[in-house]
């Protein structure tokens, strides 16, 4: 098929590339990056805009940073709705909020078109792996249509809901988990090696008993061995913290833990580390306690 792809960044090239890969013809707009090395322009077609896009394909895929860049690229100059064609399927794989996700799904259906949110976790290393997790919000024919386009880039596929924004708020809530396992193995290895012990025999013991957890062996891991280049930068993880606080506020529910590890972030961001891997946070808790793990 002919496949707009937007938003060939650290997760989306490789994502991008599984579907090159599987024979698919991409078109992309670039903003102000390149194209990436790992896709030829042989590979990619690059329009000068998402409206071009939006009227040389079948299906559009947008994987971008945040809420307002997906608001750009569809309603803005040059955007998506200046293009689209009777039944094309939009398909919003960023992590943005579930409020205007459904104000553009209404855009995008009154033009005629299909829409779904489709929020990934896994990070790099799961899009280069096609392991992501996809939660999946919208129509159900929508859902089959863009099926085989999930498989070729994740495993755990599912439809949350019918209705648009569903995939949305099932990534917010894995994004909680996730700040909330970083914080947890990060104040455990801290407080394990501030007390003599060496943290990654701690982490190696721990691995076999009931606190095992993905976070605690691979985040566990790069704060031990300080990796901290970014496969999920902080500044994008306090980004989905913030969606998560404001719509817990819109609907009246605490979330007082999530609201410490957003602080944690904040504290880890202040002293220059955004852009690093939000295995990161470690930072925070390792300036509180003058300690760095050892």
């Amino acid at each position: 098929m002919d496949i707009g792809f937007i938003g060939l960044g650290v997760m989306g090239a490789p994502m991008a590339k599984h579907l090159s890969d599987a024979g698919h013809t991409l078109h992309t707009s670039l903003n102000r990056s390149p194209l990436p090395d790992e896709l030829s322009s042989a590979a990619v077609k690059v329009l000068d805009t998402p409206a071009k896009v939006a009227a040389a394909c079948d299906i559009i895929i947008v994987m971008v940073p945040d809420t307002p860049d997906v608001s750009r690229v569809v309603r803005g100059e040059g955007g998506l709705l200046e293009g689209l064609r009777k039944d094309t399927l939009v398909i919003d794989m960023s992590s943005i909020s579930p409020i205007v996700t459904a104000e553009l799904a209404t855009l995008v259906n009154e033009a005629g078109a299909l829409y779904l949110d489709a929020p990934v976790s896994g990070g790099q290393v799961g899009a280069k792996a096609q392991t992501l997790t996809i939660m999946v919000g919208g129509p159900q024919e929508a859902y089959q249509r863009a099926l085989p386009l999930f498989e070729l880039m994740g495993k755990n596929i599912t439809l949350i809901g019918t209705h648009n924004g569903a995939g949305q708020t099932c990534k917010i809530a894995n994004q909680i988990i996730v700040a909330l396992n970083i914080e947890a193995v990060s104040e455990a290895l801290v407080f394990a090696s501030k007390a003599g012990c060496d943290p990654a025999t701690v982490r190696k013991a721990l691995m076999g008993g009931f606190a095992s957890s993905k976070i605690l062996e691979v985040h566990g891991e790069r704060m031990i061995n300080r990796t901290f280049d970014p496969g999920f930068r902080i500044k994008l993880h306090q980004k989905d913290l913030n969606l998560a606080l404001s719509a817990a506020r819109e609907l009246g529910v605490s979330l007082p833990n999530t609201a410490t590890c957003q602080e944690l972030f904040n504290a880890a961001s202040a002293s220059g580390h955004s852009e690093a891997d939000h295995s990161a946070l470690i930072r925070a808790l390792e300036g509180m306690a003058d300690h760095e793990i050892s």
